[in-house]
C-alpha cells in the first residue's frame, strides 16, 4: 500500500514539475510575464505544500506501524506558507499577477483531479 501511494506522489510531481516548465516557457516567450511568473509561484508553493503534506503523512503512518502517538497534519502551515505565496505578490504587483498565484496554488490540486478523473475511465467498472 505504502510504493503504491509513494508512486503516485511521485507522479504527481512528475506533472507538476512538467507543468512548472510549461509555465516558465510562457514567461520566457509570451508578453505575459507577470500572469506566467504567478502561476510559475504558486505551483512552486503548491508542490512544497503536496511535499510537506507527503513526509507528514509518512512519519504519521510510521507512528501508526510502531503504535507511537500521532501527530497532526501541519494543516495551519501549509495555510501560512500559501499566504506567503499571496503576500510576495501582493509585494511585487507590477512583476506577479495575484490571481495567477491563486490558481498556481491550486494546481497540486487540479493534477490530483485529472489524474482521479482518467483513473476511473480506464478501470473498468467491475474493478471499481
Amino acid at each position: 500500500m505504502m510504493n503504491e501511494y509513494k508512486s503516485v506522489f511521485f507522479k504527481y510531481i512528475k506533472y507538476t514539475l512538467y507543468l512548472l516548465s510549461l509555465f516558465f516557457v510562457g514567461y520566457a516567450v509570451t508578453p505575459y510575464k507577470a500572469i506566467f511568473l504567478g502561476l510559475a509561484l504558486g505551483t512552486a508553493f503548491s508542490l512544497y505544500n503536496l511535499w510537506s503534506m507527503y513526509s507528514k503523512i509518512d512519519r504519521m503512518g510510521q507512528a501508526v506501524i510502531q503504535q507511537k502517538r500521532v501527530k497532526t497534519l501541519g494543516s495551519l502551515s501549509r495555510l501560512l506558507f500559501a499566504g506567503l505565496a499571496v503576500l510576495i505578490a501582493m509585494k511585487y504587483p507590477e512583476h506577479i499577477h495575484l490571481l495567477s498565484v491563486v490558481v498556481g496554488l491550486m494546481s497540486v490540486y487540479i493534477i490530483m483531479l485529472i489524474d482521479s478523473l482518467t483513473q476511473v475511465t480506464r478501470t473498468p467498472k467491475e474493478k471499481r
